[in-house]
């Protein structure tokens, strides 16, 4: 069982892209907090962050791609009814 992701054993979970894009939130609203420091090391993690959002970003639009093309092949999804994959 998944502790974050929709499965037939967590209906309520989330979309592997909703995961990625609170944790892109999450991250903007701390780069706002360091962008100001000066110091090496805080801009070194600064430049760190960035770097990442760009990956989840990218990581964002490929799960995305992955949901439409299952909502296109196979319908939107429903509780318990997973569209692929093994039960």
């Amino acid at each position: 069982m998944t502790h974050f992701l929709t499965n037939e054993e967590n209906p309520d979970g989330y979309k592997l892209e909703g995961i990625l894009s609170m944790i892109r939130q999450d991250l903007i609203k701390r780069l706002g907090k360091i962008s100001h420091d000066t110091k090496p090391e805080a801009q070194r993690v600064l430049e760190n962050n960035i770097k990442i959002l760009s990956l989840l970003t990218e990581c964002i639009d490929i799960a995305k791609g992955s949901t439409e093309l299952l909502d296109r092949s196979f319908g939107p999804s429903a509780p318990g009814q997973p569209r692929i994959g093994v039960r």
